[in-house]
């Protein structure tokens, strides 16, 4: 059962894939709730949709792999220019010109190459706890680039278990391990659950597909945040074990962004602590209005 169901749902196709989209609300301010990893679909955003579409036409969408959207194993089909045509597609399809844009972890990279690539599509972006490598990751983590593809190990612990032969072997106790990580917080257990449950609409093929994709080097990145010319805001969580906060400093600093560190918080804080990232989003989002009105 959910809090809230959409007032509208369908589908678009963009290069061959049907990408499932659904509408909450109403509003002049149209609000884009990126796709993230696609090891879930996009109710991680479930706190965010009631709230939100009180005040504005919210739209989520799942990314290829998961949810409503079709099944791909083309790992070009995973890079973060495609996911950021995938949104322009879906925003065309909504019959929005453009959007306030909100993308968690790896989300918050499509939503910088969309805004970077597709500046009218942008009127503003948010990225929470940004997955882009713009400092090293943390210690624990260190251990993926040089493992990702060993052969398998029945025995691995912790981050070696962030492993292709692994995800083939046991992907639920990869999905369990991961979002424990990402829900560090105390009394997690329900996020952690709903996580790995939504976890079961990927696989371990389509996690490979997508760690295939081609990659982004770190001076692109710094180039493409840097191109950025619409307002922008970083919320990241101070003891986020997936992306360190170093990374959210770092994109607020490059996009000449606001930054807002949540102490305590760990790589999810939109579930963990939705009532707070609520209001920080409401209130950005209406000072940006208030701009605008006096621009005009």
């Amino acid at each position: 059962m959910r809090a809230q169901y959409p007032d509208f749902e369908g589908h678009v196709e963009r290069d061959g894939v049907q990408l499932g989209y659904e509408v909450f609300g109403s509003g002049d301010r149209t609000i884009l709730l990126l796709p993230t990893w696609t090891i879930i679909h996009s109710r991680f955003w479930k706190m965010q949709v009631p709230y939100l579409s009180r005040h504005f036409r919210v739209i989520t969408y799942d990314g290829p792999g998961n949810g409503r959207s079709d099944r791909v194993t083309d790992p070009e089909r995973y890079t973060p220019a495609a996911y950021a045509e995938d949104a322009v597609a879906v925003l065309a399809e909504c019959g929005a010109a453009s959007a306030v844009v909100v993308g968690l972890s790896l989300g918050a990279a499509y939503g910088s190459m969309l805004a970077s690539g597709f500046p009218d599509r942008v009127a503003a972006l948010v990225m929470v706890g940004p997955s882009i490598p713009l400092t090293p990751p943390s210690p624990e983590r260190s251990i993926i680039e040089s493992n990702f593809m060993a052969p398998l190990s029945k025995e691995a612990k912790g981050w070696e278990r962030y492993n292709i032969a692994y995800w083939h072997h046991d992907y639920r106790g990869f999905t369990e391990f991961f979002f424990s990580q990402c829900f560090n917080e105390r009394h997690s257990t329900k996020a952690i659950e709903d996580s790995v449950g939504w976890a079961d609409g990927a696989d371990a093929e389509i996690l490979e597909a997508e760690a295939l994709a081609p990659s982004v080097s770190v001076d692109a990145w710094k180039r493409v945040l840097g191109d950025i010319q619409c307002p922008v805001l970083v919320i990241h969580g101070t003891e986020d074990r997936i992306s360190p906060v170093g990374r959210g400093i770092a994109a607020a600093r490059l996009t000449d962004g606001e930054l807002v560190a949540m102490e305590g918080s760990g790589h999810i804080p939109n579930v963990r602590d939705p009532v707070r990232v609520n209001r920080i989003l409401k209130d950005f989002i209406d000072r940006i209005a208030d701009k605008e009105s006096v621009a005009l």
